[in-house]
């Protein structure tokens, strides 16, 4: 930047944010319920994490948490040691970035997408990939500037089924103002990456501008969307976000009361905040502070907030991530192994030995009778049995093969429930057929041709409701010719 240009810049910026306002904020009273959720009864549910970042929960109950620095999907449920799942290849983590967000597929029962946004060696960038085949992914997103910081990275599904990714400005300042650039924005994308045409902007993916790094994205129940912000030195924000929306960053922090630029909902001091992931419930937004070592519960109404209230306050150290988990409690995550700050009570750069999972109940809920234990495995927790019910449980399958004169071969299963009652349980049965080399499912065995390949669910995409289907993925050996769809193809439900 011309050094002319920054310093006007920096002239504005001191001007703006000299005036901004702080929005009054208080701590909770003694044994109130914020929000409808209980934060007196909060429990450690989930222990063993290392830097956890981004969380989406599968159709089971259970929940998948990125981990920024190993770059590992783990599985998570309370009072279970968490399972990990896969290793994001190519993820680069350094700073604050490294595997980040990630997001499961609105029709994930379906389709079986997991979406994940991280940090390469040269950008950052959104992918997805088949829930059973994850090294083969998808670029759906890419060139998203990266830096040692101000990487966003929080996906979500809106309301719409469109993509939302938050991005940083990677620490040059006019990418925000910028719509040529992703980078501090808003984006809004289809599931495969294309640009919408109902967009802002027509032909590009840019949602909103004017941002300095979002990592918190949330909708109320009319589907307003809103976002958390991290600020320079000054104020951090809470935003309520429009179409075509500029917040003003590089020339405004905070409260400026400019009309060309929207104003913070919220504003807050980083030392209280710093606030990154976002959730709604009961007419309240969440937010997960990191400095701040709290969560901050804001009521929201029609676009408007009430007064925002701290609840555990420097109880957990550093707080990355919150969710409404189907329980109906509210999930957060630790991130006392970012290489960030302190934890009180612990001294200077000696934070809790792993980052864990705290649940809130919500109010009235009865008390779980066990927390976390480090011996039951996720891969060995059973299947509840259906209860006797009139009706049919039934079930098809199909299978077809995508063949390539590469090593990325492979053949798509989809299982479908054809009953008139759910599933929570498949096998399928077929044999190899003449023209393939071997079949490789998920065991990781090779069945040569001729021979009978038995493909059971995996605990995560067993349950199926009527009508509905589920895709996945297996890696097959071609050489050329002819392959024949085996026939017949076995499917038993239960």
């Amino acid at each position: 930047m011309p050094k002319r240009l920054s310093a006007a810049l920096a002239t504005v910026l001191c001007a703006v944010t000299a005036v901004a306002a702080l929005v009054v904020t208080r701590p909770a009273p003694a044994g109130a319920a914020t929000g409808g959720f209980d934060f007196t009864r909060a429990q450690v549910a989930v222990t063993g994490l290392l830097t956890p970042w981004g969380m989406a929960f599968l159709p089971d109950g259970t929940a998948l948490v990125t981990e920024r620095g190993t770059a590992n999907i783990m599985r998570v449920s309370p009072g279970y040691t968490p399972a990990r799942v896969t290793t994001i290849r190519n993820v680069s983590a350094t700073g604050d970035g490294g595997l980040l967000g990630i997001a499961l597929s609105p029709t994930f029962v379906q389709d079986q997408f997991v979406y994940v946004y991280f940090t390469t060696a040269s950008d950052n960038r959104v992918v997805r990939f088949r829930w059973n085949y994850p090294d083969v992914q998808q670029v759906v997103l890419s060139g998203i500037p990266r830096a040692q910081s101000g990487n966003g990275g929080r996906i979500a599904f809106g309301p719409d089924g469109m993509l939302y990714v938050a991005t940083g400005d990677a620490g040059v300042r006019e990418n925000a103002q910028n719509p040529g650039s992703l980078a501090g924005k808003i984006l809004r994308i289809r599931p495969d990456g294309t640009v919408p045409p109902d967009n802002p902007f027509p032909g590009l993916p840019v949602y909103s501008y004017g941002h300095r790094n979002v990592q918190g994205l949330a909708w109320d129940t009319a589907g307003r969307l809103y976002a958390t912000e991290f600020g320079e030195d000054a104020w951090d924000e809470l935003n309520y976000i429009v179409p075509r929306g500029n917040y003003g960053w590089p020339a405004c922090q905070g409260v400026c009361g400019d009309t060309r630029w929207r104003d913070p909902l919220v504003t807050w001091r980083p030392a209280d905040a710093s606030p990154s992931g976002l959730a709604y419930a009961n007419g309240t937004l969440f937010a997960a502070a990191l400095r701040g070592t709290r969560v901050w519960a804001v009521p929201a109404a029609s676009g408007t907030v009430g007064t925002p209230v701290a609840e555990l306050q420097g109880k957990y150290g550093r707080l990355r991530t919150v969710a409404l988990g189907p329980d109906g409690w509210l999930w957060v995550t630790t991130s006392n192994h970012d290489g960030t700050g302190t934890v009180p009570g612990n001294g200077p750069w000696t934070p809790f030995p792993d980052d864990r999972i705290i649940r809130i109940p919500p109010v009235g809920s009865p008390w779980p009778s066990s927390g976390p234990s480090p011996s039951p495995s996720l891969s060995a927790s059973p299947s509840p049995s259906p209860s006797p019910s009139p009706g049919t449980r039934s079930c098809e399958a199909t299978i077809r093969f995508i063949l390539t004169w590469t090593a990325a071969s492979r053949g798509e299963l989809t299982v479908r429930n054809t009953g008139t009652l759910p599933i929570s349980s498949w096998t399928v049965t077929f044999k190899v057929p003449n023209g393939l080399s071997y079949v490789q499912m998920w065991d990781g065995g090779y069945t040569p041709p001729g021979a009978t390949v038995t493909v059971t669910n995996q605990p995560w995409n067993g349950a199926l409701p009527p009508g509905a289907s589920v895709t996945l993925d297996f890696a097959v050996g071609w050489s050329g010719g002819t392959v024949e769809v085996p026939s017949p193809i076995t499917c038993t439900a239960a």
